[in-house]
């Protein structure tokens, strides 16, 4: 079990978390997705009699090292570390992925929570001018400043809930100016909080006010994504993924292709938003454009279910949503049988107001009958690929990124059982090798 690259060994290393009690490795034979039955086949390195597990992370943020802590201080005893961290009794698990959210936005919409309470529908709040457009007049009016202040705190929030990386959409701008003041805001807060982030364009979110659907199509094919286009050659923008909210009376599946088409041809990776309220077999329009990922799919037909299956299109399921909208969940259980693989996101946007990677693993599991190392999994290696990241995140293995949650817990489980309490549990965060979060 000695994962230690011996013969490449420095004197000198980042870190050394010390005699765990547990670590959760997710997988450790290379595994860059799981599927089916092996989402419920974890990798984990319990305690025995020799001693608890260690793991030592190098000066380039990356695992060099896991293994017990006998061989681990044998092996590494004339080398010195920045920091070392005893995490006797303790559970180590990966950093979290979250594989969708929308956090850059001003205002809030707690009084359409009220209205969702009392029985109005999303479509309902949409049509009598809430839901996206409330948001899009409230972030239209703020300053660059104004949306990175919050950002950087609900960022900080996540971090502290256990998550490491981000997927983060811009939107709620609906115009050039206003998707590039998101997208640039998404850019400043990489370079200020340790939260790494997945950017994505999102100008075809909604049609905005005083255009038809066909105008917004043609601005975002015209005029957005070819202004995101330009400042990523330059080097302004780091933006990954292109996506549409493919749904009736928004994008039909003709102008969403059209879209997600030209993204594509501009470099960036296909992650959409699919079957949340209708079905519109965009599901099997994703399959066929080989898409990264699909979000939400609550209305996912039998035959998107299968396209996707055969394409390796994950789904990012959304269990947030699900809960505050009172929609049916998607059948997930329906798609992990047939070989999707399931992803996780909170879907953190003002209609959905959840930061915790925790809770949406706990939702997942008790709405969407996920098991809990299906949605462990979901939540890290499967969550990293919807990202194009699993070659290096998503999993404790000697190589990858070291992005580490150290919980006060005897058994990895109880973050996921103890809902509400992971900002309790968790008592350090590490971000490549770098301690970026310590409970007080």
């Amino acid at each position: 079990m000695m994962h230690a690259r011996l013969g490449m060994m420095a004197n000198h290393y980042k870190l050394l978390i010390k005699n765990a009690r547990q670590v959760v490795q997710v997988c450790n034979r290379g595994e860059r997705v799981l599927i089916g039955p092996a989402m419920r086949d974890l990798a984990v390195l319990n305690e025995d009699s020799s001693g608890g597990i260690s793991i030592v992370i190098s000066r380039e943020g990356t695992i060099a090292a896991i293994d017990r802590h006998s061989k681990v201080a044998d092996s590494f005893k004339r080398c010195s570390f920045d920091k070392e961290i005893d995490a006797t009794g303790k559970c180590v698990l990966p950093g979290l992925i979250d594989g969708h959210t929308h956090p850059v936005w001003a205002g809030d919409r707690v009084h359409e929570f009220a209205l969702k309470l009392a029985g109005a529908g999303y479509e309902e709040i949409h049509k009598a001018g809430g839901g996206i457009h409330f948001t899009t007049e409230k972030t239209r009016a703020a300053t660059e400043d104004e949306l990175l202040a919050s950002l950087k705190e609900r960022l900080q929030s996540m971090l502290r809930h256990g998550t490491t990386t981000a997927e983060c959409k811009s939107g709620y701008g609906l115009d050039t100016e206003n998707e590039l003041k998101m997208l640039r805001v998404i850019e400043r807060a990489r370079k200020e909080v340790p939260v790494e982030i997945s950017s994505t364009f999102c100008g075809a979110h909604a049609v905005p006010k005083g255009k038809t659907v066909e105008e917004s199509t043609k601005d975002v094919l015209d005029h957005q994504l070819p202004a995101v286009l330009a400042l990523n050659q330059s080097g302004e923008l780091r933006v990954e993924n292109i996506d549409v909210f493919c749904e009736k009376g928004v994008f039909n599946v003709e102008q969403t292709k059209q879209i997600l088409e030209a993204g594509v041809k501009g470099g960036l990776a296909i992650n959409f938003h699919g079957e949340e309220l209708h079905c519109l077999h965009s599901a099997e329009l994703g399959a066929s454009l080989e898409a990264r990922a699909i979000s939400h799919l609550e209305k996912v037909s039998p035959e998107g279910i299968q396209s996707m299956a055969e394409a390796g299109t994950i789904a990012v399921m959304l269990p947030t949503t699900a809960y505050i909208l009172r929609l049916d969940p998607p059948p997930v259980r329906k798609m992990i049988d047939a070989g999707v693989p399931i992803a996780l996101g909170t879907d953190f946007n003002p209609n959905a107001y959840c930061l915790s990677m925790v809770v949406t693993i706990h939702l997942a599991c008790v709405i969407m009958h996920m098991s809990m190392e299906e949605a462990l999994v979901a939540a890290t290696i499967n969550a990293a690929a919807s990202l194009g990241r699993a070659d290096t995140h998503g999993s404790l293995e000697v190589g990858k990124v070291g992005d580490v949650i150290i919980a006060d817990i005897t058994r990895w489980e109880h973050l996921i059982y103890q809902l509400g309490c992971s900002d309790q549990l968790i008592q350090h965060v590490i971000k490549k090798g770098d301690l970026v979060y310590s409970k007080s």
